[in-house]
């Protein structure tokens, strides 16, 4: 059996990649659908799509998970939410069981008659993108939130100073 998972991973951390695992010990493969993903260059999507699936591989390659079970596909929003699973169903390879934490997500593919499951949230006060990042503008201690791979590819695309730089506000003219 394939699964879906679908997030927009701005950026991995451990928290996502203990969901992954867990979603391998009940299917085959996973599919990982980065969302959002025509989105980025602002403060809660600071990463491009392209960043985001080095991210993931390299932090799944980091943890042994074996390449021949996932497929990661950016897949961009679309603005007609009743369309948004068919667009996804053209996207991926076939799949039979969705995962997601995300109320709509949950209900658009309810309705298209998948199995959807909510997965478990690991120390979700600390694992999540928007702490990750919280952490980057206030110089705080965000590195061990992160596989040491991402925190490697964060650093070669310089993202903390892109972050940063995207948080300051214009300063208006006198």
């Amino acid at each position: 059996m394939r699964g879906l998972l679908v997030g927009r991973m701005q950026p991995v951390h451990k928290g996502h990649l203990q969901v992954i695992e867990r979603i391998l010990n009940e299917v085959d493969e996973v599919i990982i659908g980065v969302g959002s993903a025509q989105t980025s260059h602002t403060t809660t999507d600071p990463f491009t799509a392209g960043e985001r699936v080095m991210m993931i591989t390299k932090a799944l390659t980091e943890n042994g998970v074996n390449p021949s079970r996932y497929y990661i596909i950016p897949v961009q929003d679309i603005e007609c939410n009743s369309l948004w699973v068919a667009h996804l169903e053209m996207l991926t390879p076939p799949f039979a069981h969705v995962y997601s934490g995300n109320p709509l997500v949950q209900r658009l593919f309810q309705e298209k008659g998948y199995e959807v499951t909510e997965p478990p949230l690991f120390n979700r006060k600390t694992y999540s993108g928007t702490e990750v990042r919280r952490r980057m503008l206030s110089d705080g201690k965000w590195e061990e939130l992160l596989p040491e791979s991402v925190v490697n590819v964060i650093h070669e695309i310089d993202g903390i100073s892109r972050i940063k730089q995207l948080d300051r506000k214009e300063e208006s003219e006198v």
